[in-house]
């Protein structure tokens, strides 16, 4: 029901942003763009094929066109540039899906392997969509600033994560994420909040945040207090793989997935070489010895 609610609130958004569309032919683009902007980003290469096989015998008479994000991926080009990244158009694309994910979902996971590009992907995004600020937004409304938060709870207790009582004192301490979404709820400022988990979202710590990741949007301290998330908070979830995540867990989340065959070898190259001081150093990293590596 989830997926459902996700592609209705997509489809929702794609028909606010053209009000006059209200031809059958254009519902039925609508529908068609909704379903794939809501399950092309968790999708491998390799079952797209299936996957635009399936729509194509559902909407055989629909032919859809290339959708113009405009500013959004200029301004993610740009922010790639002043990173020093490469502008690949892969990942142009997966950081326009992470845009589109966060306006239907609040909860949302980045899945990769190490090289795939998941924490510059939303990097990227952040600048780009602080550089547009208050500029209109291709989902409608305005581009806002945004600030994100990076912890990895396996590096920390329980007690640290979400906090915890003092045996001897009966005192409550706040922990890391309490801290964080307490400020988050009392800030006033219209920017975007993002709070990033960089680690395996196991069973130890993730079922606390279920009611967070549910509709409720509430975080339920062990003290009895619950804090009421804003419209202007996302929890994202940095993960190599979801082999320890449980299905409760991961139906709430939306999912953008990262292959490193997006990228390849020859962005690294061309990021590094002009940091390198000598020729000698480009000359190692120079395309022609990168083929041979890759043949």
């Amino acid at each position: 029901m989830r997926a459902v609610k996700t592609v209705i609130s997509t489809a929702g958004n794609l028909k606010r942003e053209n009000p006059t569309m209200d031809e059958v032919g254009v519902l039925d683009l609508i529908c068609l763009r909704a379903i794939r902007d809501a399950n092309i980003p968790k999708f491998l290469q390799d079952d797209l094929k299936l996957f635009s096989g399936i729509v194509s015998d559902l909407f055989p008479k629909i032919k859809e066109q290339p959708v113009d994000y405009g500013i959004l991926e200029e301004a993610i080009r740009k922010a790639c540039i002043k990173k020093n990244l490469k502008d690949v158009d892969g990942f142009v694309t997966k950081c326009i899906q992470l845009y589109e994910t966060t306006v239907v979902r609040h909860g949302l996971m980045l899945v990769g392997p190490t090289g795939s590009g998941k924490t510059k992907s939303y990097e990227v995004l952040a600048a780009a969509m602080t550089s547009l600020e208050g500029q209109p937004a291709a989902s409608g409304g305005n581009y806002e600033a945004v600030s994100y938060f990076v912890l990895n709870p396996k590096s920390i207790t329980m007690g640290q994560l979400y906090g915890e009582f003092n045996l001897l004192t009966h005192e409550w301490t706040d922990g890391i994420l309490s801290t964080l979404i307490r400020r988050g709820a009392m800030a006033t400022d219209a920017r975007r909040k993002w709070y990033m988990f960089d680690g395996p979202v196991d069973a130890l710590w993730i079922e606390n945040m279920n009611t967070v990741l549910d509709d409720n949007k509430k975080l339920c301290l062990s003290s009895g207090e619950i804090i009421k998330m804003t419209e202007s908070m996302t929890m994202m979830f940095e993960v190599q793989d979801l082999a320890v995540a449980s299905p409760a867990t991961v139906s709430r989340c939306g999912m953008v997935y990262l292959e490193p065959s997006i990228l390849g070898l020859e962005p690294f190259t061309d990021a590094t070489a002009p940091t390198m001081k000598t020729g000698s150093q480009q000359s190692r990293l120079c395309p022609s010895a990168m083929g041979t590596l890759t043949a």
